[in-house]
């Protein structure tokens, strides 16, 4: 496997680590051991799905690491037998999950945790999670329904203005100008704000402009219970940007505050989306 395979597949072997871990440093540290792993395999090189594979790799390395958090984890072990949520109800959660439920996911057993991750938020199908897990496809779909359970009482936030997150970071990827410009209100605020300096733009065009293809690595996430995004910095590896983002009545994005802030945030709860 090259360089270009696994720089391919990194953006969604970060997301699938974050969920896995709950911290956007451990997840980092997670993806490059797979590659490590991954340039010391034996072999030719040649895989049929290298994102596949890499995501095998990493979940097993966020599994080993989620059971070292614990000492044990009975809950690991299942009987198949509960068929737990109908097709709707898992759809709903699957599209719904992430907000606020980052203690629930710690309290899972890693089995658990992992099964649910892949599947209901990856969409990775059961056969493939059982080989991660070790475990038969039927006890796996137990793991999940058992998660499922437990995260279906979380509380989330309105899924419009989530998407409406995401659309504005795709937009800024993408460079898609306008797109940018819907998503704002036209008196939109943008702060910045570092160590050592502050700035504050007004207005969607300006905001638009400033944000043209940026946010390739960004996350959405809660932040201390706002909406927002992280976005990780390759030149300052012990730093993310932090942006919450408020919004006006009918939905669109009326501010957004970037601070820059070590990996441990200050104390704010991050909790990826």
């Amino acid at each position: 496997m090259d360089l270009d395979d696994f720089e391919a597949a990194r953006p969604r072997l970060i997301a699938v680590a974050t969920r896995m871990l709950g911290s956007a440093a451990d997840a980092e540290d997670a993806v490059q051991e797979a590659w490590l792993r991954a340039d010391r395999a034996d072999g030719d090189g040649t895989v049929d799905s290298p994102t596949a594979w890499l995501t095998t790799v990493v979940s097993r390395i966020c599994l080993d690491r989620l059971r070292a958090r614990r000492e044990t984890a009975p809950l690991d072990d299942v009987d198949p037998v509960d068929p737990g949520p109908s097709p709707d109800t898992e759809v709903q959660l699957a599209e719904s999950v992430g907000a606020a439920m980052g203690a629930v996911l710690d309290d899972l057993a890693p089995a658990e945790r992992v099964a649910f991750v892949l599947h209901d938020v990856f969409a990775v199908p059961f056969d493939d999670v059982a080989a991660v897990l070790g475990k038969s496809p039927a006890a796996t779909r137990q793991l999940a329904s058992r998660a499922r359970r437990r995260v279906a009482g979380t509380p989330r936030p309105d899924a419009a203005r989530a998407d409406a997150v995401r659309a504005f970071l795709a937009a800024s990827r993408d460079g898609d100008f306008t797109a940018l410009v819907d998503l704002l209100d036209p008196d939109a605020v943008f702060r910045t704000r570092t160590d050592d300096a502050s700035s504050v733009l007004v207005g969607a065009p300006a905001i638009a402009e400033a944000f043209l293809f940026k946010a390739k690595t960004a996350l959405v996430a809660l932040i201390d219970g706002v909406l927002g995004y992280t976005v990780r910095l390759p030149e300052a590896p012990g730093y993310l940007l932090l942006g919450d983002v408020t919004f006006t009545p009918d939905g669109r994005i009326a501010a957004l505050d970037v601070t820059l802030r070590t990996d441990e945030v200050a104390g704010s709860e991050v909790v990826p989306l």
